[in-house]
């Protein structure tokens, strides 16, 4: 998800952008509105995250022209300015989200992840799998997995062709022990049909075929 950040506190500017790349968000960062109308001409979006005060042009001024010229994403004000009527009117210009300043940098990764970032599907063989919703859907079905099962099926999936070190996947057990594991592992992989090998002093990987 790539965001675009305009702050022109360059500590909060930068903290946030290590914050969210940190949860693995792609973030440029503007500190005018120029930056901005120079950066949105050649490049793409998926969220902007605009502060208010500004010297020159305001948060309100460049998601109002950015509008007129039908840009259409998604905008979350972070903004000092907690009086109703600063709040109605990012509203009103077509803002998604509010945030009011001083913030936890968590609340606003709660919020992108809930509001704004596309469900992405895994897919391995006749499986599709929604990683946020944990939802597996084989050859049309859905498919239902214990608990600790599907951690470990999580785990696999999001690292195909990638070993997944052991010690990572035993502390997803109640009781941590190989044969358990190992148990587990077997019934996945009869249950999803799944290619696990175990790649010996590594850990487990699940293999595309």
């Amino acid at each position: 998800m790539k965001i675009l950040l305009l702050e022109d506190d360059t500590i909060l500017a930068e903290s946030l952008q290590e914050f969210l790349e940190l949860e693995g968000f792609s973030v440029d960062v503007a500190k005018s509105a120029q930056e901005v109308y120079d950066l949105t001409y050649e490049n793409s979006y998926d969220l902007y995250i605009f502060d208010i005060n500004l010297p020159k042009d305001s948060g309100f001024d460049v998601l109002k022209n950015l509008k007129d010229a039908d840009d259409t994403t998604p905008t979350i004000y972070i903004s000092a300015l907690v009086d109703i009527v600063s709040i109605s009117k990012g509203f009103d210009l077509g803002a998604s989200d509010y945030i009011k300043k001083p913030f936890d940098p968590m609340e606003l990764v709660i919020r992108i992840k809930r509001n704004y970032q596309k469900e992405e599907l895994l897919k391995y063989k006749d499986i599709t799998y929604n990683p946020q919703t944990k939802e597996i859907v084989k050859d049309g079905k859905s498919v239902v997995l214990g608990s600790i099962q599907l951690e470990i099926f999580d785990k696999l999936i999001k690292n195909i062709n990638v070993p997944v070190d052991s010690f990572e996947l035993l502390e997803l057990l109640e009781n941590p022990n190989g044969n358990a594991l190992r148990v587990t592992i077997s019934k996945l992989k009869s249950k999803l049909n799944l290619n696990i090998k175990n790649i010996r002093g590594r850990g487990y990987k699940l293999e595309e075929v």
